[in-house]
């Protein structure tokens, strides 16, 4: 596939909706969705993170649709959705499409959620809301939360200059004003992608064509805000997603730098080892923060191996080769203590 594309051919592949707010706080958007796989299959919500958008998934959807109805979108401000200057982005808008989207688009009385980067506080959002909110009738049933790399738990993350800088009111205006599309998907592809990507590379011509769309360059201020949303309310969205039993599953790509695997760690460590519920935790060798367009066929692996995984299965690599994703653990209702360890005895 030539460098202009993947990302024709990605926007080819999908089509448009009207949607605003529920709340009337902001203007009607369209938005980009793409949909793979038979219709009567069970549901997979594919979430897509910053400042990327759904084309991320491109080369996992077909390895998908076999066994799922494959759906993702653009939220606004990324990709191939509208990106208004001043509408308001946000996680909980986020979460609200994502109600949108799966009960009145996709029609879903169940799915299946595979989030990646942002997607996955969007999607801890949607859960939660989902389980706790009563203002959400008719939800549908969460079968399977699949987070990765994300900064999930910003205490341990390696933000970038880039990203302070974007953040940040007081430097964001001049530097946006100097950074083009293509500048921000070189940066990308020699940063968070394994083995980097060079200016030419068709990922990061895509990457480079969806920030053009819409001139997103110019939301990027707007749209990084959710890392404050995050920081406030982290703790309290781990903390409640720890006492639900929906299946929570992290998969990570090793070699991100940015979102590091111990972020996952300390998530799973703290917050998801012991809740209720099959929960589970991989690690995919060979994969930057873009786990699923360094790796796909590991990632998928691991999430098939996770949808099918028995509650007693034992951690280790789940292939034979050397770069086979591998399980580190399950959860459990209690730790074992050192003497039951020496004695072989099983932890619940």
């Amino acid at each position: 596939m030539g460098i202009d594309d993947r990302a024709a051919a990605w926007r080819a592949r999908g089509a448009t909706f009207r949607w605003a707010p529920p709340d009337g706080g902001a203007d009607e958007v369209s938005i980009f969705h793409v949909e793979a796989g038979d219709a009567d299959r069970p549901v997979l919500l594919l979430v897509h993170g910053f400042p990327t958008c759904s084309i991320d998934w491109f080369d996992m959807v077909d390895l998908l649709a076999d066994r799922y109805r494959v759906c993702a979108l653009d939220f606004p401000g990324y990709g191939f959705s509208d990106k208004p200057v001043g509408w308001g982005y946000s996680l909980a808008r986020d979460a609200e499409l994502l109600d949108h989207y799966v009960r009145n688009v996709v029609g879903a009385r169940s799915l299946a959620i595979l989030a990646h980067d942002r997607g996955s506080s969007v999607a801890i959002n949607y859960v939660l809301r989902n389980l706790e909110d009563a203002g959400w009738s008719d939800r549908p049933a969460i079968d399977h939360l699949v987070l990765t790399n994300g900064n999930i738990f910003l205490p341990l993350s390696n933000l970038t200059d880039f990203q302070r800088q974007v953040l940040d009111p007081s430097t964001a205006p001049e530097l946006l004003e100097a950074l083009t599309p293509e500048m921000l998907a070189s940066g990308m592809g020699e940063v968070t992608f394994s083995p980097p990507r060079p200016a030419d590379h068709p990922d990061v011509a895509a990457l480079e064509a969806t920030f053009a769309h819409g001139d997103g360059v110019k939301v990027l201020h707007e749209t990084i805000q959710y890392l404050v949303e995050r920081a406030r309310n982290e703790r309290d969205w781990l903390e409640r997603l720890a006492a639900s039993d929906v299946p929570t599953t992290l998969i990570w790509g090793m070699l991100d730098t940015v979102s590091p695997p111990r972020v996952a760690a300390r998530v799973w460590n703290d917050y998801l080892m012991q809740k209720p519920g099959r929960n589970l935790f991989y690690l995919v060798p060979g994969a930057n923060h873009y786990l699923q367009v360094d790796q796909p066929e590991r990632v998928t692996a691991a999430f098939l191996h996770a949808e099918d995984a028995e509650a007693d299965t034992a951690p280790g690599a789940i292939g034979t080769s050397a770069d086979a994703p591998v399980l580190v653990d399950r959860s459990r209702r209690r730790l074992p203590d050192a003497t039951e360890v020496l004695k072989g005895e099983p932890a619940d």
